[in-house]
């Protein structure tokens, strides 16, 4: 049943008691309303379902002791399918704000369920675009703070203490090395040598070893820091940074480590200044996975677990440890779609063959982490609401 034009509310207040003068004309049956929360979309109460008396009803509803923005739906009733407009039918909105003991309306409108989920977008994507950046300018220092923090807590105790973050990506290189390079005796086409592998094999482990560390924690960060969440006003969407930026830290050793064996081995190229354009999408991508995973985790507790296989799989379908020509032919194809092998692919046209990356890979890439970056935070900050309630 479609609003008439002639459709209106007339709002009387008393105290934070608001009376509704409903009038429908053409409409029959029911009529009622609800209360929303606009700013969570929470639903708050609900009111009778009054007869319409030749299109016109009375309601009446009590505005919470709370302050706050409130808002009313008015619409039809079908005692058999429920709320007219939960099916997409015009209903009547009249927005209400209680501040200082004092209640104001705005004017009733006319309006559907989809013009209102526009609306929406429109005034919050400009902060939902901003709001990954914004996050980075005003809590970067609280970032770097707990980054050092969790760098140096990992190995604390141990005989070999922060050295560990240089160790534990070297041994795990050591390990892939040996069993490709020695055992199975990989080699890539353009430096069939032993040191040509390594050099190949380690310069691809560069984006992976960053990318990985944050991506397989990320399940588990937000449960880990409970504390944050259901005592603390703290910005829980900092954590997924702070494993990101632990993760370039790790890179950053392993990338200090092949850059001296480069520069002794074969000397650095101009094309190594294109790392930083590099580290663009591959911050964007793995930012936005972390987020999305890390707020999905609070809910799915087997992410974790299912994450860690997802990962390995990933690792071994990305031509890291072996030559891309050691794959069939039609994998090709589908390989164009893997963002870590096109990083693997730039990483190693800069620092080993004196190249640019390839722009046109590169251009898909930043679309791709960016569009990333933007979903995963707009599911975090969807799903932070509820952390409090499941944790």
């Amino acid at each position: 049943m479609a609003m008439a034009a002639s459709s209106k509310v007339e709002a009387t207040l008393r105290g934070r008691a608001i009376h509704l003068s409903v009038r429908l004309p053409g409409a029959s049956g029911l009529v009622g309303w609800q209360l929303y929360d606009p700013k969570e979309s929470l639903f708050l109460s609900e009111g009778e379902w009054i007869p319409l008396n030749g299109g016109a009803a009375e309601l009446e509803i009590t505005v919470p002791e709370q302050d706050g923005p409130y808002r009313i739906y008015i619409s039809p009733v079908d005692e058999e399918r429920g709320w007219e407009y939960a099916r997409g039918r015009e209903f009547i909105i009249v927005d209400a704000d209680a501040s200082a003991g004092a209640v104001r309306l705005s004017p009733p409108r006319v309006t559907t369920l989809r013009a209102l989920r526009l609306e929406r977008w429109r005034t919050e994507l400009p902060g939902l675009l901003a709001g990954p950046f914004r996050t980075l300018r005003a809590h970067w220092p609280l970032i770097s703070s707990i980054v050092r923090r969790d760098v140096l807590a990992r190995y604390r105790g141990s005989a070999g203490g922060v050295l560990w973050t240089v160790l534990n990506p070297l041994l795990l290189m050591a390990t892939y090395f040996f069993v490709f390079g020695v055992v199975l005796q990989a080699r890539f086409g353009g430096d069939p040598s032993r040191t040509g592998f390594a050099l190949y094999f380690l310069t691809g482990m560069m984006p992976w070893l960053a990318f990985s560390e944050a991506a397989g924690r990320s399940p588990s960060v937000i449960l880990e820091h409970r504390n944050f969440v259901k005592k603390l006003v703290f910005p829980v969407e900092v954590l997924p940074v702070v494993l990101v930026a632990a993760g370039l830290i790790t890179e950053l050793f392993a990338g200090g480590i092949l850059v001296m064996a480069l520069a002794a081995l074969r000397g650095l190229h101009w094309s190594a200044l294109w790392l930083p354009v590099l580290l663009i999408p591959q911050v964007m991508f793995t930012v936005g996975l972390a987020w999305l995973l890390s707020a999905t985790g609070v809910f799915l507790r087997d992410l974790g677990q299912v994450i860690g296989f997802v990962l390995t799989l990933w690792f071994f379908i990305t031509p890291i440890c072996y030559p891309e020509s050691a794959l069939p032919a039609p994998v090709h194809s589908v390989l164009q779609y893997n963002p870590i092998l096109t990083l693997v692919r730039g990483y190693r046209a800069v620092l080993l063959e004196g190249a640019a990356p390839d722009l046109g890979a590169l251009g898909w890439l930043t679309l791709v982490s960016a569009a990333m970056m933007w979903a995963g935070y707009a599911w975090f900050i969807k799903l932070r609401r509820s952390f409090a309630d499941v944790i």
